[in-house]
């Protein structure tokens, strides 16, 4: 079936790079003929048939911009069949013969759910977690990591002054890449994820006190969301060695702010490769990085996947930290 018209929404949490790759999908579609609609709010704008047509008018000047131009939402009517079905009928209704689905495992997990129901799907990677199994690469990371990294650079030069222990949260959910990527690009002292388990005295206390004989009168303890409260984190530190940390949540601001480089080129490759998927007639399909090269997989197989925390980055992980 030759493909005439598709839809493209971001769904979950927002991630820094998702109005490039918009932008990309929007300006690849015309290049071949297609309309292109943005469906907001996610499923939910799919539910209710909230669209808006885009062009190259509307998508201009937002490759630099942070968020989503279509806004983004998760919708527990779309978790359930009768929701799938009112989704499945609007695409019908609207002639949408493919939707580019940008956002993490939710959103693809939605859009597995829809393809079963005989829509044509495609998936792009975008979320801060770097979380997906079938990729090395999500956009939104890059940006997240550099957020966070320059609040911690700023913290550094307080803790220093002041000779005090800080403890800051990172987000991540239930995955510590950020936190490790973080936690390697600052120095941290002491990194926590959730893919390791945790001696407190081992990870914590005892590279503190390596520190402090290395000559060091300050330190820093990075800790992804999913391997613990940086406020009891902080807690423990304080009754086992009488040091009294102070706590950053960085929190939500990871989430926004201008795109990378590295954001913006990632989000428009891949968005460009799902418009050319849809096509080519290659549907149901998840777009991935591989050892720097963008592929696809079937997103049944690609959500199969699981993606651990690699070995040689936890050894030097091990190597550079509690200095």
């Amino acid at each position: 079936m030759a493909i005439k018209r598709i839809g493209v929404l971001t769904s979950g949490g927002d991630a820094p790079g998702m109005n490039p790759c918009v932008r990309s999908v929007v300006r690849t579609a015309l290049y071949h003929g297609l309309e292109c609609y943005g469906i907001r709010r996610g499923w939910n704008g799919l539910i209710t048939g909230d669209v808006v047509r885009l062009d190259e008018k509307n998508i201009g000047h937002i490759i630099n911009r942070g968020g989503t131009i279509l806004y983004t939402a998760r919708s527990k009517e779309f978790m359930t069949e009768e929701g799938q079905l009112r989704a499945t009928a609007t695409c019908k209704f609207l002639g949408l013969d493919g939707i580019v689905a940008i956002g993490g495992d939710g959103t693809f997990r939605g859009a597995q759910a829809l393809s079963r129901h005989g829509v044509n799907v495609v998936c792009i990677p975008g979320t801060i977690d770097n979380d997906i199994g079938c990729t090395n690469y999500c956009i939104g990371f890059d940006t997240a990591a550099n957020t966070a990294i320059e609040c911690i650079d700023k913290l550094r030069d307080t803790m220093q002054s002041h000779e005090r222990c800080s403890v800051v949260e990172v987000m991540g959910r239930n995955a510590g890449y950020l936190a490790m990527y973080v936690g390697l690009a600052v120095g941290a002292t002491a990194v926590l994820i959730p893919e390791e388990p945790i001696d407190f005295n081992r990870d914590v206390i005892e590279k503190i006190r390596q520190a402090r004989f290395n000559g060091f009168t300050h330190y820093m303890i990075v800790v992804a969301e999913g391997a613990g409260s940086a406020s009891d984190i902080a807690a423990q530190i304080k009754e086992a060695i009488g040091l009294d940390p102070r706590v950053t949540v960085l929190g939500h601001i990871q989430r926004g702010g201008t795109p990378t480089g590295r954001d913006r080129v990632n989000a428009t490759k891949m968005g460009y490769l799902a418009v050319e998927l849809l096509v080519a007639g290659k549907t149901n399909r998840i777009v991935c990085t591989n050892a720097g090269s963008f592929t696809d997989v079937d997103i049944e197989e690609g959500l199969n996947m699981h993606k651990g925390i690699q070995r040689m980055e936890e050894d030097v992980l091990m190597a550079m930290t509690g200095v």
